[in-house]
């Protein structure tokens, strides 16, 4: 690929959706949470909740749940028990990702940006991802989470790069906004969401990628 050169300076993922699927681990982990205060499990069929839980920040999925709650002060406190390990079984790689990660990686620098607060460093080592990532972007480090722009202009910032030589690859509508806001092209994946281009398998992303010299 040496006749080839990189259009953008960083490649930026989200993580849920995206890098894993792990929309089986978050219905396990909130509906510990619901069965831990005698509450039904959440509907599967409530296209909203799964939204939400598959894209907000923690913060913002407990708020949604239980905000003007009695017990949101005991949701709080039970959720933070709940380790990350006991998920993992719950948890996939997205096919090909590494296959195209290890494309890109010499020729455009790769980075994170994920609405996760303190499992990344334990996903990146558990799933083979190590030295891959020179940044890694979390919840825990921003004020203000996606849809936010924050995160991705603290990206921007790290990587002292303009908006248009990063390219961001996301799945879900606070992707799509905080890349709007942020001014970054974005790329949707397995979603129908208004961008630059919709991929279905990380293979597609090479095209997108990089420049014929």
């Amino acid at each position: 690929m040496s006749e080839l050169q990189s259009r953008y300076k960083v490649v930026i993922y989200d993580c849920d959706g995206v890098i894993l699927d792990s929309m089986e681990s978050n219905y396990v982990f909130y509906n510990r949470v619901m069965t831990f205060l005698g509450r039904p499990e959440i509907d599967r069929n409530d296209a909203d909740a799964r939204r939400v839980l598959h894209t907000y920040s923690f913060k913002n999925v407990m708020e949604y749940f239980f905000a003007g709650d009695a017990q949101m002060e005991e949701a709080f406190g039970f959720a933070k028990t709940i380790h990350y390990r006991d998920l993992m079984p719950y948890m996939r790689m997205e096919e090909g990702f590494v296959d195209a990660l290890d494309l890109l990686k010499g020729y455009t620098s790769l980075a994170i940006c994920t609405n996760r607060a303190t499992s990344m460093d334990m996903i990146i080592d558990d799933f083979g991802l190590t030295g891959y990532f020179e940044y890694v972007m979390t919840a825990s480090q921003v004020t203000n989470p996606k849809p936010h722009p924050e995160p991705l202009l603290k990206v921007l910032d790290y990587f002292q790069v303009e908006p248009d030589e990063a390219l961001f690859i996301g799945d879900g509508e606070v992707d799509m906004q905080a890349a709007g806001s942020a001014g970054i092209p974005f790329i949707s994946y397995k979603s129908q969401l208004p961008c630059l281009a919709r991929i279905h398998h990380h293979a597609e992303i090479i095209p997108h990628v990089f420049s014929a010299q």
